[in-house]
């Protein structure tokens, strides 16, 4: 089971190195979104520097790379009865590996996609509340950090409620809702301020969370 849990953990963390965002300003803008704005490499980021419609593709690669490390994880611990908690470990590397990717200086992202992707690839129920709650905070507020912050909570509250007595997925969540709530530690100081700036995804440009 060693060997599992150490190929899921590697293989998730160097997928999580694939961020869409530094990747397609490359690629498309020629450019390195880390330049601009907050410096951060996700999709907010890049939306509000380049705003088309290949801020989209930020979500599909970001997503994709995290769902499939979830599946490996799945995968390869499955088979040890710990098919949940392959998945969770998975997405949990590859949001390390996208927030702190070694190939990419340690300057990623902040992992919100990562979280969401691993909650409804793990289940599909918690998912969908997340996305619900996302849609709801950010379409009255126009604050994807106070969304974001909103949801990094529920997965804290929800996972122990779906899977009460399973000390490692509560663990693996906590681990995850955490990271995203220390990485937003800034953006919270400016929303208690009420400092924190909007985004508008329906216009061509937006502002950074």
């Amino acid at each position: 089971m060693g060997t599992a849990i150490v190929l899921t953990a590697l293989f998730s963390y160097l997928l999580g190195n694939l961020n869409g965002a530094i990747l397609l300003s490359r690629l498309v803008e020629k450019d390195d979104v880390r330049r601009h704005g907050s410096g951060n490499a996700g999709f907010t980021n890049f939306f509000r520097n380049y705003g088309k419609a290949t801020s989209l593709l930020v979500i599909l690669i970001d997503g994709a790379k995290t769902a499939l490390s979830c599946l490996l994880g799945a995968f390869l611990l499955g088979k040890y009865g710990l098919g949940t908690e392959g998945m969770l470990l998975g997405g949990l590397c590859a949001t390390l590996g996208h927030d702190f990717p070694a190939f990419l200086g340690f300057q990623g992202g902040k992992g919100i996609v990562c979280g969401f992707m691993t909650a409804l690839v793990t289940d599909w129920r918690i998912g969908l509340i997340l996305l619900a709650l996302f849609a709801v905070t950010y379409l009255s507020t126009k604050y994807v950090s106070l969304a974001s912050l909103l949801c990094a909570v529920s997965f804290l509250v929800l996972f122990p409620l779906f899977y009460p007595g399973k000390s490692l997925v509560i663990l693996l969540s906590a681990v995850m809702a955490l990271l995203a709530i220390f990485l937003h530690r800034e953006n919270l100081k400016r929303l208690l301020k009420g400092q924190e700036r909007k985004t508008d995804f329906f216009q061509k440009k937006g502002t950074e969370e």
